[in-house]
């Protein structure tokens, strides 16, 4: 599937690109929104099941899903905003690590998508007919890196300047065949794809968060704001690991991290949860629609939504994604501002990368049948 990967993961990067000549252009797009409900956010009682390990509660609330009023980076799919009521849950304390994601090779031998061989003829039926064969030294498993030695862009709308397709790429090669994560036991697990993480949900009795699950768990105490530590866009550098300079040539670390960190490395928000923003992407379950929330009734809140009934992306018809969440270490308010609780992008079930990864969540009754 790598071949497939190749093209799927170009084409999500080209969402970025959206992102970043569109940004400023969707400042005055009308963002209706139902009136805010009298629901107040309660806790939940949790003691038929204790709090796992590295998990904390999320507790029962209604808040604002989707873009704020004030949030001039919104774009058209992430409105209009509308009220939500989501249930508690657990959810992992940081993304799923290397040391996590380890465990669970060596209890399952599970081989991720970036490592499997290729079968072409099972490739081809994602992608646009009449696909040619690419030539068999492409046809490698691998997986995307950010392009660390740029030093000059041409033309910021190709973002094959900035993105490398590697060779021997992939969780336990984060760099390519020649580098390793020892030492990086604490660092999120990286080019991991949808069915992955799927996988590894499977074998520690959890699951993916959905989006409203983890817009909610972003908000942390809060039930609207646009960052997950308050609306002050000042902060981000303090609590967030992004970009600074120019992207993405320059990258003035003032956070601290040139790219990907450890987890822990910047304070939690409100309830106790790190990287709800920047570091790497996370996977919801969620299918992405850019024409989701427009086609939602606003009129009341909406409880526990499980988002959109099927895919829709113009940018990328042939295959299917899902929402992803959080922003990367890559971003940056000129070009990628996914920073914002209320970002997402797609991404298709088979493509990984160095800057997307995961984290889960779990509910009393899925603890609960476990004992």
């Amino acid at each position: 599937m790598y071949y497939q990967n190749i093209a799927k993961q170009f084409t999500y990067f080209s969402l970025i690109l959206l992102l970043g000549s569109t940004v400023y252009s969707c400042k005055n797009v009308e963002n209706k929104k139902s009136p805010e409900p009298k629901a107040e956010t309660k806790a939940e009682p949790t003691s038929k099941v204790d709090t796992p390990e590295g998990m904390v509660w999320v507790e029962k609330k209604t808040f604002l899903q989707g873009a704020k009023d004030t949030d001039n980076y919104a774009m058209p799919r992430e409105k209009p905003a509308h009220w939500v009521t989501v249930d508690g849950f657990f959810m992992d304390i940081t993304e799923v690590t290397n040391k996590q994601f380890k465990a669970f090779v060596a209890a399952t031998n599970y081989i991720t998508i970036a490592e499997r061989e290729i079968d072409w003829e099972e490739m081809k039926k994602e992608l646009p007919p009449n696909t040619p064969k690419p030539h068999d030294s492409i046809l490698q498993p691998g997986s995307l890196i950010f392009n660390k030695d740029v030093n000059a862009v041409v033309n910021m709308e190709n973002y094959g300047q900035w993105w490398t397709w590697k060779t021997g790429a992939d969780w336990k090669h984060p760099d390519g065949p020649d580098t390793t994560i020892e030492g990086k036991d604490d660092y999120p697990v990286v080019h991991v794809a949808y069915q992955d993480a799927l996988a590894y949900c499977e074998w520690a009795n959890r699951r993916l968060p959905t989006e409203a699950e983890w817009e909610s768990a972003a908000q942390g105490k809060n039930t609207n704001t646009i960052f997950t530590w308050g609306n002050d866009a000042a902060k981000l550098d303090a609590n967030a690991n992004t970009w600074q300079g120019v992207f993405p040539t320059s990258n003035d670390s003032e956070d601290g991290f040139e790219f990907i960190s450890p987890v822990k490395s910047y304070p939690s928000n409100s309830i106790g949860l790190f990287d709800m923003a920047g570091n790497v992407w996370e996977i919801t379950s969620d299918f992405f629609s850019v024409k989701y929330y427009s086609e939602l009734d606003t009129s009341k809140p909406i409880v526990n939504p499980k988002g959109a009934a099927t895919h829709f992306n113009p940018n990328n018809p042939y295959q299917v994604e899902h929402v992803m969440k959080g922003g990367s270490f890559l971003c940056h308010a000129s070009y990628c501002a996914s920073f914002r609780i209320s970002a997402k992008m797609g991404v298709s079930v088979d493509s990984g990368s160095d800057h997307m990864g995961f984290r889960t969540v779990a509910t009393p009754d899925m603890l609960a049948s476990k004992e």
